[in-house]
């Protein structure tokens, strides 16, 4: 728009000139239209760097079931879909009174209401890392409460330091920022513990954020309070702050127990996304919030403004709801917990009892979320070149669907969602082993075959 206002004013001083002193300057009537003759509509730079790996991944394979079986999908991370794992009567009815009370019909401040931002924060409030109302943003899902936590530490040219394997949002929202992601490893055989010196060396003075997630996506796996200390000495040394993603608090399984992050930080400020979306089983309410832990203020006002800054973009989360959080929060029987739980558990028993004693299959048994993660030792598969190959072929034979983990940045697993109905996950466990009763290859034979 500039452009066109330099040419347009440059215009304007030759017709006065010309109109005052009739010289011998001569103006095109056309040139004053505007100089855009054709439509050129484009997508945006951000746009075209925005991309989901799941779902160019899923895009790009050849999804056909086998007509024979029915399809079995254990790829999507939403446990309402097979409805048997229903939320709470408590859950349904806070939003029903919420709803006739004709309260939360209309827009809220952007970052929520105040009572209900101060519900949160009662509710996750402990003495050693305290919250008040000022230090919950409430966002819609907790989606978007990492898209912010992201975009109020980073910059474009900075980078983030994202688990491998990790949830794909992560990527997903940083490249399209201009954000570099630089991917620190987790280790398999440590139960998906961080790989500290893999994380430390990776830190440079670009390094804008830390996301640790706990309990993790996909791995299932739960940190102990010891490894959360290691993690937080890193971040100390190096002074980065952590993005916390603990969507899946609480969602670990009897025996473990799920530490926060942020009680364990003497000095590190943290961000912690979280929602209701999982451990109240109700990802399309899309209500989740953002704790600013930052006792030491390092993040003083300035970090805390741009979050309302940012949030005030999109009036996101949702009032009924909002309206709703206090009893949701506050009155859910804990014996609604213990029955999700109890039930994940059981199935993830299920999954690695039976994948475990497939040759040429290494599950790596969870101790919380929603998933189970297997690896695949593709020397024995040598019909397929890669795990989306494998996973794609498994559709084909058995309508099993598993979701290959180059999607997170860890080629030859597949992840397993553990959320559907027991029976199913029995079923599917019993043609993945015929799949790959099927295709696997022993060493000896390959050598064999390679000497004749």
């Amino acid at each position: 728009c500039f452009s066109y206002v330099i040419i347009y004013l440059h215009y304007g001083v030759c017709l006065i000139y010309a109109s005052s002193v009739r010289t011998h300057v001569n103006v095109d009537p056309a040139k004053l239209k505007s100089l855009r003759q054709r439509w050129s509509v484009k997508p945006s730079e951000m746009s075209k760097k925005t991309l989901n790996p799941i779902r160019a991944i899923v895009d790009g394979m050849k999804l056909t079931p086998n007509p024979e079986k029915p399809m079995i999908a254990l790829s999507i991370g939403d446990p309402t879909v097979f409805g048997n794992l229903p939320t709470d009567d408590t859950v349904l009815q806070a939003m029903k009174e919420a709803i006739d009370s004709h309260k939360y019909n209309g827009y809220a401040p952007s970052v929520g209401y105040q009572k209900s931002r101060e519900v949160v924060a009662d509710f996750y409030s402990c003495p050693e890392a305290p919250l008040d109302g000022k230090d919950v943003i409430l966002t819609s899902g907790c989606s978007q409460a990492i898209e912010l936590a992201i975009s109020v530490l980073c910059n474009p040219g900075d980078n983030i330091l994202v688990p491998r394997p990790g949830f794909s949002l992560y990527k997903t929202l940083a490249v399209s920022m201009g954000i570099q992601v630089k991917h620190y490893n987790l280790l398999p055989e440590k139960s998906w513990e961080i790989d500290l010196q893999h994380l430390e060396s990776l830190i440079d003075d670009k390094t804008a954020c830390l996301i640790v997630n706990n309990p993790s996506n996909p791995c299932g796996s739960v940190f102990s309070r010891e490894h959360l200390h290691k993690i937080l000495s890193v971040a100390s040394r190096n002074c980065i702050p952590i993005l916390a993603d603990e969507i899946y608090g609480d969602m670990v399984f009897p025996g473990c127990d799920f530490q926060p992050l942020a009680p364990l930080s003497s000095d590190v400020p943290i961000l912690s996304c979280g929602g209701l979306a999982k451990r109240w089983l109700v990802p399309g309410w899309r209500m989740g919030w953002i704790l600013i832990h930052d006792r030491n203020d390092i993040f003083g006002t300035a970090i805390r403004e741009g979050l309302v800054k940012l949030s005030q973009r999109i009036l996101g989360p949702c009032t009924v709801v909002q309206g709703a959080l206090e009893s949701i929060l506050n009155d859910t029987p804990p014996q609604f917990y213990q029955g999700t739980i109890s039930f994940l558990k059981s199935n993830s028993e299920i999954c690695y009892s039976e994948l475990s004693t497939v040759p040429g299959l290494n599950p790596v048994m969870p101790s919380g979320a929603m998933y189970i993660m297997v690896g695949i030792e593709m020397e024995h598969f040598p019909d397929f070149q890669n795990d989306v190959e494998f996973t794609e072929r498994l559709v084909t034979e058995q309508s099993v669907f598993c979701l290959p983990a180059t999607a997170f940045e860890y080629p030859n697993f597949f992840r397993i969602v553990v959320t559907v109905p027991e029976e199913m996950m029995i079923e599917a466990c019993i043609r993945i082993r015929e799949f790959c009763a099927r295709h696997y290859r022993p060493r000896s034979q390959d050598s064999h075959e390679l000497d004749q």
